[in-house]
């Protein structure tokens, strides 16, 4: 056993033996009372002063022990924490002695039991301290083996008394036997303790590398995503034959999907580290759940399906929560609706009731589909999991949608949950606490972006290419940098109107190119910076804003979120120059 082992422990021993202070002391009394009620001896009460005069000894002696087992303590402090338990034993043992130097009938029986009961304590607390358990359990062997003299002494004639050498040492044997048993359960339990912990700590990094496995190989995979919208988009809107305007669509939608699944894997991966969060602010309720159903509307049509809508009127028309996370939800049970319906009705009933001062939102998607087994409604929401090959070869996926909702539905304070329709179909309830709120003041409307010049900064030529065409059709001059050095020195050279900048890149990373670029005194020194990134949690833009970062978009990049937050930045930048020219009027 190493050292550090050893003291533990001898604290935990000492702890042990501190806890049952009380424990002991209240015996103490017991006995002294029963002693007196029953015996009459003039014995008794100095007897239990002794012994808590002992007791109170120990607890002095060990107390540098208990406080900290590791530290240097005195020779002199040490021994005589050693041998308290010794002292403490003897003390309370002699009351056997006289017991059974006793004539009052069954006090030698009442000795007994006293050892016994002496041995099994001494046993139990000091199990994980070999030395403090010799040490306070000889004194009660010794008794144990004196006791059959003194009964011989006090009974002459009886041969009785023999008997008790037999008892003693099978007291002795049996106590020694229990404190062997019980010091291998208590290394048994430490032994099992410690490996759970190893596992525990191996599982935490196993889940941290993959993490980080899966944040590298979507960062390098929504590189090449990002190209290929880009340039889908690019193709659709400048060739003019259709046959050419279907393939570029075929890719487009091609793209949409790796960038759905690539998604997917990263909010599973996000949850599953516990580092999944939602964002609470004002939104129009009725219109995103308006937007997301209309985006719906024209796959089920193409499939000859209705979807009908109920309830939409009662909705509270502004709220607050997470938008982006509840129409992900919401998008995810439409798409699994009309995927697995072939004729029919698709119906979403919305409900909105006070819960409390917060109100609880109700969404019910019905379908007339093939609907869900019973045996397949424990493993729904499991990762991974289809409910049976035949819905993988025919409709794909990842099995990881249903999983994801019903988390970001809890994490919105409600629940998704599934069930058989009445229409034999299946049915998915959706609940989700949001806080009512007041319209936002109406902003102005921003600078166009058209003839802006922006600085693109990316390490990687097919992210700038992508970029650059997606800017091209909004009329702005792009200029392209490789690195942040580059840039900074492009910023102190010529003026932009904003900065499109990558947060990963070697050497010096987006962040630290923002913070030396407000730090500094060239002309750009106020210029919106906009984060790119493929990186997309709440921790990462807070990073970004602290750096001095005005907004951000997520790679691969969509061509309306770069105009909106073009366009919030240089409304931004307006805002700013307003106030200060009142200032300079005031002034």
């Amino acid at each position: 056993m190493s050292t550090t082992d050893a003291q533990g422990d001898v604290a935990r021993a000492v702890a042990s033996r501190r806890t049952n202070t009380c424990l002991r002391l209240g015996a103490t009394l017991v006995i002294a009372v029963i002693l007196q009620v029953y015996v009459h001896p003039v014995w008794g009460w100095p007897w239990a002063l002794a012994y808590t005069l002992c007791h109170l000894f120990e607890l002095w002696a060990r107390r540098p022990l208990e406080i900290n087992p590791g530290a240097p303590v005195a020779t002199w402090r040490r021994l005589t924490a050693f041998v308290a338990p010794t002292i403490t034993s003897t003390a309370f043992g002699a009351l056997s002695i006289m017991l059974f130097s006793s004539h009052i009938r069954f006090a030698p029986t009442l000795g007994g039991m006293l050892l016994a009961g002496a041995l099994l304590n001494v046993v139990v607390v000091n199990a994980g301290d070999r030395s403090a358990t010799l040490m306070a359990a000889a004194p009660h062997a010794l008794y144990l083996l004196i006791v059959p003299f003194v009964a011989k002494a006090a009974n002459p004639g009886v041969n009785l008394a023999d008997a008790l050498w037999f008892g003693a040492l099978l007291m002795i044997v049996s106590v020694t036997v229990a404190s062997r048993t019980l010091s291998a359960a208590l290394k048994a339990e430490a032994d099992a303790k410690a490996e759970a912990e190893r596992r525990r700590h191996e599982a935490e990094e196993a889940v941290a590398a993959k993490s980080a496995f899966v944040a590298m190989i979507s960062h390098e995979l929504r590189t090449p995503i990002s190209a290929i919208l880009a340039g889908a988009a690019r193709l659709h809107s400048e060739v003019p034959e259709t046959s050419s305007k279907v393939h570029a669509q075929l890719i487009t939608d091609a793209g949409g999907l790796m960038r759905t699944l690539l998604n997917d894997l990263l909010d599973f991966s996000r949850l599953e580290a516990g580092r999944m969060s939602v964002e609470s602010s004002a939104f129009n309720l009725r219109q995103a759940l308006s937007d997301t159903l209309r985006l719906w509307r024209p796959e089920a049509a193409r499939k000859g399906l209705r979807l009908r809508v109920a309830g939409a009127a009662s909705l509270p028309r502004w709220t607050a929560g997470d938008a982006m996370r509840l129409k992900q939800v919401l998008n995810n049970l439409l798409s699994n609706a009309i995927k697995f319906t072939e004729r029919g009705d698709i119906t979403v009933v919305f409900d909105a009731r006070p819960a409390g001062e917060r109100i609880l939102l109700t969404i019910t998607v019905d379908d007339t589909g093939p609907g869900i087994p019973e045996a397949a409604l424990p493993r729904l929401f499991t990762p991974f999991d289809q409910l049976n090959a035949a819905v993988v070869r025919q409709h794909g996926g990842s099995g990881l949608g249903l999983a994801i909702s019903r988390e970001l539905a809890r994490l919105m304070g409600g629940d998704l949950t599934a069930a058989r329709a009445p229409s034999e179909g299946a049915r998915f309830t959706l609940t989700a606490l949001l806080d009512p709120a007041e319209a936002p003041r109406a902003e102005k409307e921003g600078r166009s972006v058209n003839g802006l010049r922006v600085l693109v900064v990316d390490d990687h030529v097919v992210n700038r290419r992508a970029i650059e065409l997606v800017l091209e059709p909004l009329g702005v001059d792009a200029t392209l940098a490789e690195s942040a050095e580059q840039a900074l020195d492009l910023l102190s050279a010529e003026v932009f109107d904003a900065v499109l900048m990558d947060l990963y890149m070697p050497g010096m990373d987006g962040r630290e190119a923002t913070r030396i670029l407000r730090a500094g005194d060239g002309p750009n020194r106020g210029v919106p910076v906009i984060a790119v990134t493929a990186s997309a949690t709440a921790k990462d833009w807070e990073a970004c804003a602290a750096a001095g970062m005005n907004a951000h978009v997520a790679k691969p990049i969509d061509p309306v979120e770069l105009f909106g937050a073009l366009a919030q930045v240089l409304a931004g930048t307006a805002a700013r120059s307003e106030d200060a020219d009142v200032e300079a009027s005031r002034a």
